[in-house]
């Protein structure tokens, strides 16, 4: 029988892209996993690809890594031929290539976001397989799955940087709530004309959804007071 210690790193994961009115956000949480053991509780989820697009990984973090490896390999030689950076599109399309000719031995669904002058903020989603949709937003991941809706009623057109990374940091905390392979801190990267902005959110720092506890320092600070009330929404 496997160890458990010995089981894949997997990335359950929640990640998300979203497009506002000048650029795109991303946002994923931290947790990586082995088995039923949490590996990482602070891994970076967005890998960049070059200076104006990156990468959300899901799913195996091998595959997701050496996919991110090699097209930030291509895009070097890229920006180096043509001497001017790659646009999104192209960056999208080089992973949409390795997914597709490498499906039956990858594990990985990717969402690529980005910023350059000719079609300024992208979202493309490539998920398992190796298809690739150009999206206003997308969602990816085991966390995914209880965004939908939420999505639907929450997103909206034109949005602001500040209204965007909010939406992208609301939803991830949603998911960390109710999808036990997600977890961590949310990691957000807002990319536009003006370069590249990451920000991270602590867990302490994200609302309370359902019926979550507080944080405490120790199991006694849980059993000596009363029974914790969750925010509100």
């Amino acid at each position: 029988m496997e160890s458990l210690h010995d089981a894949p790193h997997s990335m359950g994961t929640t990640i998300i892209g979203v497009t506002y009115d000048g650029g795109v956000v991303l946002g994923a949480d931290s947790r990586t996993s082995t088995g039923m053991y949490v590996a990482n509780r602070a891994s970076d989820k967005i890998t960049q690809l070059t200076d104006n697009v990156y990468v959300c990984r899901s799913g195996s973090a091998a595959d997701s890594q050496i996919v991110s490896d090699y097209v930030r390999y291509f895009l070097e030689q890229h920006t180096i031929q043509l001497g001017e950076p790659a646009t999104v599109k192209v960056a999208a399309n080089l992973v949409r290539l390795l997914s597709y000719q490498n499906k039956n031995m990858l594990q990985t669904g990717l969402i690529v976001g980005g910023w350059d002058k000719h079609e300024g903020g992208q979202i493309y989603s490539v998920p398992l397989g190796g298809t690739i949709l150009k999206e206003p937003f997308t969602i990816g991941g085991s966390g995914s799955t209880y965004l939908y809706g939420f999505f639907d009623q929450a997103w909206k057109e034109g949005m602001s940087k500040e209204e965007a990374e909010k939406l992208v940091v609301k939803a991830v905390s949603l998911a960390i709530a109710r999808d036990g392979a997600s977890g961590g801190v949310v990691r957000t990267v807002i990319i536009n004309a003006d370069g590249v902005t990451r920000n991270f959110y602590t867990g302490d720092t994200l609302p309370l959804w359902h019926e979550e506890l507080e944080a405490h320092n120790s199991l006694l600070d849980i059993l000596s007071s009363d029974s914790p009330v969750p925010m509100s929404t």
